[in-house]
């Protein structure tokens, strides 16, 4: 059986622009994903530009990433960046209490990971250590990155190879101060981030985003509290908000409670159903915590960054578990869709957005063979690959109509998702069907402008855990969508069941 939804969109009244930056990602010191995935050092037999690994640079490359954020993550509240400047044989070690107890030896620090970021062609979004750090640390550290005269630290980078200063337009102040950036209360942290934000300079022409560590899930007050601390927000417009710019929000999708997430392979529907549930929360909490901001900043000086999102599953049987290493099928594709959808919708307030996290680590975008070296692009990869056309382009509402709907975790799952945008002559639709079982049909009710050419793509597969491998890396990617119409309204597409589609539109 297929049923039958109509999307109206009205090409013509574009809405906020969607960043690229909620395209972002993030590189934690944790498990594989800096030591084995970006980084396998200058005498690999992997191929490698400095000792970063040439073919995830490829890939990651490819769906142009907008951004990184490094190096935490709990790791960040723990990182003196000094050990990790000058002669790599020199620098001292240190023990990555957080995941897996392992001893570091700082091969990977401050110039490797920018070297990595202009690899990409990515903007760097270095996470300050304030849980265990000190304002003059995070202070010489922005002045060693950005400054371009005789400073101190400006020679100092000098000293250990880097002439010119670099472009860090993101600076976190600090990360999950609730929690293990600190254990402190909100009221505490808003004074911190305050203090901290006024260290973190502007450097001659150089200009930075701070983003002060915010709310885990549903803790309105925390939010609440880091904009009562500003005085001025809703003053004139074109007064600029100070100190921060931002403050950040993590949300996790699992179907377990935190002592058994849940696994990421061999679920039934009832798994499938629930995760794509909690994912959808994901837009109530942009809508809340986004109605406290207004009230406080109703020009929306200060944007909300979604620094930390995804499934999180138990880790794979026989890895270790604070590695956090899991495989990544169909069903994190559609979790990825439905929050894209969610910042979509919210681009007036969502600036920028990161994925946990780039490779080997949760939902990863890349998975690399600690064996052979083989490299595996995840299904999660592919929604980030067919989302291109939305970076930088304008949101567009869509207004779903006859959606069928399915009982879960005591609310109600839409089994459609959906969103648009258009930058000049094109348009991008994404379509999501989240039931397991049946098929349907969406009638795209275009309204405003002519359309004059479509292409589809189609991201689906037989089971609902389908996932990649070294020996079938193609089992979950897209191909072209032959399911795509003429309609008398507009066009008319097919939705497999349990697939992603994008349609992109050639306007007149």
């Amino acid at each position: 059986m297929t049923t039958t939804t109509t999307a109206v969109i009205d090409l013509d009244l574009p809405g906020a622009t969607i960043s690229r930056h909620v395209y972002g990602h993030f590189a934690e010191h944790l498990g594989r994903c800096i030591y084995g995935g970006f980084w396998v050092g200058e005498d690999s037999s992997v191929p490698n530009v400095r000792g970063i690994r040439s073919d995830v640079v490829e890939a990651l490359r490819a769906i142009a990433i907008p951004n990184l954020r490094w190096p935490g993550g709990c790791f960040a509240d723990d990182y003196h960046w000094r050990d990790g400047i000058g002669p790599r044989d020199q620098r001292p070690r240190m023990v990555n209490s957080h995941w897996g107890d392992v001893v570091e030896d700082n091969a990977f620090g401050t110039h490797e990971f920018m070297d990595l970021c202009e690899l990409l062609g990515a903007d760097p979004y270095v996470s300050g250590n304030v849980g265990s750090g000190t304002v003059a640390e995070m202070s010489a550290w922005v002045e060693y990155l950005t400054r371009a005269d005789d400073s101190p630290m400006a020679a100092l980078r000098r000293a250990n190879g880097r002439d010119e200063p670099w472009r860090v337009p993101f600076w976190g102040l600090g990360n999950e101060a609730w929690g293990c950036g600190g254990n402190l209360r909100a009221e505490q942290f808003a004074s911190l981030a305050r203090q901290y934000a006024t260290y973190v300079r502007d450097q001659g022409g150089h200009r930075t985003c701070r983003v002060a560590a915010g709310a885990s899930d549903a803790d309105y007050h925390w939010t609440e509290t880091l904009l009562r601390s500003f005085d001025d927000l809703a003053a004139d417009p074109a007064t600029p908000a100070a100190p921060f710019q931002a403050v950040s929000l993590h949300y996790y999708t699992m179907t377990g409670p935190w002592s058994d997430k849940g696994s990421a392979t061999g679920f039934g529907t009832d798994g499938w159903y629930v995760a794509l549930a909690r994912a959808r929360h994901m837009d109530e909490l942009l809508t809340r915590h986004s109605t406290v901001m207004d009230r406080h900043d109703p020009y929306r000086k200060v944007g909300l960054v979604v620094d930390e999102w995804g499934t999180w599953w138990n880790v794979e049987p026989g890895t270790n578990p604070g590695f956090l290493y899991q495989q990544n099928t169909l069903r994190d594709a559609l979790v990825a869709a439905v929050h894209f959808d969610a910042f979509h919708r919210h681009a007036e307030r969502v600036v920028m957005a990161n994925i946990a996290q780039t490779v080997n680590v949760l939902q990863a975008m890349i998975l690399t063979d600690p064996d052979t070296g083989a490299l595996v692009l995840t299904p999660t990869y592919h929604v980030f690959a067919m989302n291109t056309g939305h970076h930088d382009a304008a949101a567009l509402a869509v207004h779903l109509r006859d959606v069928e709907t399915r009982t879960v975790d005591g609310g109600e799952l839409p089994l459609v998702s959906a969103s648009a945008s258009v930058k000049d002559d094109a348009a991008l639709v994404s379509l999501s069907n989240l039931d397991a079982d049946t098929a349907r049909t969406v009638v795209l009710d275009l309204r405003g402008r002519d359309v004059v050419g479509h292409r589809a793509r189609v991201l689906t597969a037989p089971a609902l855990d389908a996932h990649n491998t070294p020996d079938r890396p193609r089992d979950v990617a897209p191909v072209d969508h032959a399911g795509v119409r003429s309609h008398p309204r507009g066009l008319e597409v097919d939705l497999p069941a349990h697939s992603y589609v994008t349609v992109t539109l050639t306007l007149g």
